[in-house]
């Protein structure tokens, strides 16, 4: 089969590899009808994210149709048509049972690394480094689902891969930010980033009721697509996120600050930017945290900061003295998909909500590497590419 792979920092390559094979008995074989490029993905490109090696298979959002069932896998048959979680799940463990199941105790397969570098594993991920697995993700003809009896949703007739292809990480994670905050209708929840989970964040905090929803971001398309989804805008390459922000909630700040951009923070006024990357030049910083920074300092007292942006490393100059003094309250981790799924799946049903909204780009599998860039770069419009076997 074909499938896209890693050989490196900007070395993506459309490749022939050996078809999956049945494994375990819960296992499920799927052919892949759609498949996105995440913007998580794009940390794996940049060379930011631990853990891969040469050969690795990407992606970790794509749907499609069951081939071959496991044994032991009661829950799926052949024929069957399904979206794919991007955190695999076992079902049984006491984090799942809880439902926070991005923090599966037994799903990721290298969990003696997991524990060294984070303490506690995290769930396997599909397509996401050897740290949460080494499992070979869904930019591919065809995948092997690991404990493929919980880890899918199951899609019924009548809806489009375009309008379901999102529940495998894109929606739910921009939902689950949403929810972190408890909004109220007297809420101002401010979005820093306006790629395709903050504008799913955008469009949850809408349907969850706040009263003012700002996204903060720089290119033209993703303010534009903002604003259609409900949100008022702020440019920072145009204003100070900062007298904005006071000017849209009368000096007091947003209740509900959500970072939807992650370890690739960029600024272009800001000297703790510029100190973030002579660190991360000189490999003594992995990560970007401008907007982290800049959220606690605008967040109103007693507020809340939801964190769905990735972050893979270490982090300087925190100030953690203002958040403790100021009584934010923080949520953050990768995303507890099957939690939100049957509640996202009927809004997409009762026409709350259509996700194809992000899409900009669709192209054959083949075109994956010059893709990759096109949206690192956010040319021609780019927004949310997705991909066709």
């Amino acid at each position: 089969m074909k499938a896209l792979r890693w050989h490196g920092k900007h070395d993506i390559r459309y490749d022939t590899v050996p078809d999956p094979e049945i494994e375990e008995p819960r296992d499920a074989i799927i052919k892949m009808t759609s498949c996105a490029i995440c913007g998580s993905d794009l940390h794996l490109f940049d060379g930011f994210m631990p853990g891969m090696k040469s050969g690795d298979i990407m992606g970790h959002e794509f749907m499609g149709e069951v081939v071959e069932v496991g044994r032991g896998n009661a829950a799926l048959k052949v024929g069957d048509r399904v979206v794919v979680p991007f955190t695999i799940i076992c079902g049984d463990c006491d984090q799942c049972k809880r439902g926070n199941f991005s923090v599966c105790e037994r799903s990721n397969r290298n969990k003696d690394a997991a524990d060294k570098v984070f303490g506690h594993t995290s769930a396997g991920l599909f397509g996401y480094s050897h740290l949460t697995g080494g499992y070979p993700g869904g930019q591919a003809e065809y995948v092997r689902i690991p404990f493929a009896d919980k880890t899918h949703v199951k899609i019924p007739e009548g809806l489009s891969d375009e309008e379901v292809l999102f529940l495998g990480d894109i929606f739910p994670t921009g939902w689950q930010a949403a929810v972190q905050c408890d909004i109220s209708p007297d809420d101002t929840v401010a979005i820093w980033g306006a790629g395709p989970v903050g504008q799913m964040a955008i469009r949850s905090a809408v349907l969850l009721g706040a009263k003012q929803v700002i996204s903060i971001d720089c290119v033209p398309e993703r303010l534009a697509m903002a604003r259609a989804g409900g949100a008022v805008t702020i440019d920072f390459k145009e204003a100070s996120v900062i007298e904005r922000l006071k000017d849209l909630t009368n000096g007091k700040g947003p209740e509900k600050c959500i970072d939807a951009v992650g370890m690739e923070s960029h600024a272009t006024r800001s000297v703790d930017a510029m100190y973030d990357r002579v660190k991360q030049a000189i490999m003594l910083e992995t990560d970007r945290p401008h907007v982290l920074r800049e959220m606690i300092y605008v967040c109103r007292p007693a507020g809340i900061l939801s964190v769905p942006g990735v972050y893979g490393g270490l982090i300087d100059k925190i100030p953690f003295g203002a958040s403790m003094n100021k009584g934010l309250t923080w949520r953050m981790g990768q995303t507890h998909v099957n939690r939100w799924t049957d509640d996202l799946l009927r809004r997409i049903q009762e026409g709350e909500i259509d996700p194809s909204f992000v899409i900009t780009h669709t192209v054959p599998l083949e075109e994956g590497p010059r893709m990759y860039k096109t949206f690192r770069d956010k040319e021609d419009g780019c927004i949310k590419v997705v991909l066709k076997p």
